[in-house]
């Protein structure tokens, strides 16, 4: 039986300039590692004010040793330091997102965090990121910017009326893959959704049990339900 590839996480701290991100690159490829998830952004204060943060999660070749590959990107000249960590799946692990009005956000969120706290317990690791929006076009901004956040598993929106754009950013958030829970609403969006639940802490219980590893519910076996 094939095993995964082990998962791991590297932080680079680098000057800003051109040529850092290729000479990177060349080392990692050389290690024959592939990279899952990568960020970067420049600091514009503290200790490394002008320099830049390159973060990567990767899998590492079985033959591979990663602490040469450590010691191989310090040897960049433009490299200030390196540093390995836990993949953040390992820690924050699967994400459920919440959309929507405050106090909808806040009861799906009741739910969701208690169920999470009860499967973290066995050890499993999922959490829960909350935004209460207002606005058709903040709405379906938010909600096309979730297919694109690492680890987002399923989304849950929760408000009392949205539709229009928040209808085809649904859409198109479950062609990537993600599922979508919605809270029973006016507007077009339950329509979009794969299921529909009326209860806001029984929509957050559902989330959370649907991407644990270890509940049985699967909201594709009752997908298009009203519940």
């Amino acid at each position: 039986m094939e095993t995964e590839p082990e998962g791991y996480a590297i932080r680079i701290i680098a000057e800003n300039r051109r040529g850092v991100l290729r000479d990177i690159a060349t080392i990692v490829a050389a290690h024959e590692a592939n990279i899952v998830m990568i960020s970067q952004e420049t600091f514009d204060s503290g200790p490394f004010k002008g320099m830049a943060e390159l973060y990567f999660e990767y899998e590492a070749s079985p033959s591979d040793d990663q602490n040469k590959l450590i010691a191989d990107l310090t040897d960049i000249s433009s490299v200030h330091e390196v540093k390995a960590y836990q993949p953040f799946g390992n820690i924050f692990g699967s994400r459920v997102i919440i959309i929507g009005g405050g106090a909808q956000v806040a009861q799906v969120a009741l739910g969701a965090v208690n169920e999470a706290d009860r499967h973290n317990i066995r050890g499993e690791r999922i959490s829960v990121d909350t935004i209460p929006l207002v606005g058709e076009w903040e709405l379906a901004l938010a909600v096309d910017a979730v297919a694109r956040l690492p680890r987002a598993s399923i989304l849950v929106l929760a408000g009392s009326i949205m539709g229009g754009e928040v209808s085809k950013a649904v859409d198109r958030v479950r062609e990537a893959g993600i599922p979508v829970i919605s809270l029973k609403m006016v507007g077009s969006v339950p329509q979009h959704a794969d299921l529909v639940v009326t209860d806001p802490i029984q929509a957050g219980v559902f989330a959370v049990m649907h991407i644990s590893n270890k509940a049985v519910f699967d909201i594709h076996r009752v997908q298009g339900r009203e519940f």
